[in-house]
């Protein structure tokens, strides 16, 4: 499912506010309020908005979009995340690639590198790049969740231990105005604190919508992450969070994959 203008513009609206009611939305757009209430409708349908009385909020922090939903939304930003950071890995690294819909893109934009070494509990990755001549692929051990082709567990935090990588690309499902990263899975962002602990440079790629998203498991701060990849500039309120962090952030602008470094 492609998101009209009006349902982005939407989606956007409740992840800066937190909710909005359908009075407003009638207004802002100029449409019927069941125009508004289908928009609604289909966002609710693909998870990344919640009904409530008269408008409609951001899901629970305590479960994440749906995975099919989640490879769809922002996949042009996701796309162009991927771009950026693929320009930053060279040929024949080593690599810890995460569970996410962005590091998938991130696999894919890899594709044409030569030499590249990779470790990941990503299944899906592992399919994007084993036919990569050229290519390593060393799938960790664990448990397969079913839901995203994930592995996770015991087994994988210890299978990662066994390794000290060039980069680690990971994912998150939120960043909190303090810098807190979030996401829903303790055995999964245990997976990611091992590959924090485990990489020389670790690269977050976090689309816009991810800033001030909730979700109930502390994965860590931002400033055990060398460089954030995101397609859009961080609230203002982070500005000091972030250069206390002394976290590079590269912003991929629309129209091209040139990175636009954070500076206000």
């Amino acid at each position: 499912m492609n998101l009209s203008q009006r349902q982005q513009q939407i989606l956007q609206r409740v992840q800066q506010q937190g909710f909005v009611s359908i009075d407003d939305l009638v207004a802002s757009f100029n449409v019927t309020p069941q125009t508004v209430r289908r928009d609604i409708n289909a966002l609710c349908d693909l998870g990344v908005l919640r009904r409530f009385h008269g408008g409609a909020g951001l899901p629970s922090s305590v479960e994440n979009i749906a995975y099919p939903a989640r490879q769809i939304l922002n996949l042009e930003e996701k796309q162009r995340i991927a771009q950026l950071v693929a320009q930053h890995i060279p040929d024949k690294s080593s690599l810890f690639i995460n569970l996410g819909t962005t590091t998938e893109e991130v696999a894919k934009a890899l594709a044409d590198h030569t030499g590249l070494r990779v470790i990941t509990n990503n299944l899906n990755v592992a399919t994007l790049l084993s036919d990569k001549p050229g290519f390593e692929v060393i799938i960790t051990g664990g448990l397969v969740r079913h839901r995203d082709r994930g592995i996770v567990g015991e087994a994988t935090v210890d299978f990662i231990k066994q390794f000290k990588v060039d980069f680690g690309v990971i994912g998150i499902s939120g960043i909190d105005l303090d810098g807190t990263l979030l996401d829903f899975d303790y055995r999964e962002v245990r997976v990611s604190q091992a590959i924090i602990a485990n990489s020389r440079n670790v690269l977050l790629v976090a689309d816009h919508s991810k800033f001030s998203r909730s979700a109930m498991v502390r994965l860590g701060h931002i400033s055990e992450v060398n460089m954030l990849f995101t397609d859009d500039s961080p609230p203002e309120s982070m500005d000091a969070v972030l250069a206390a962090a002394e976290v590079q952030v590269l912003i991929a602008n629309a129209g091209n994959a040139a990175a636009s470094p954070h500076n206000r």
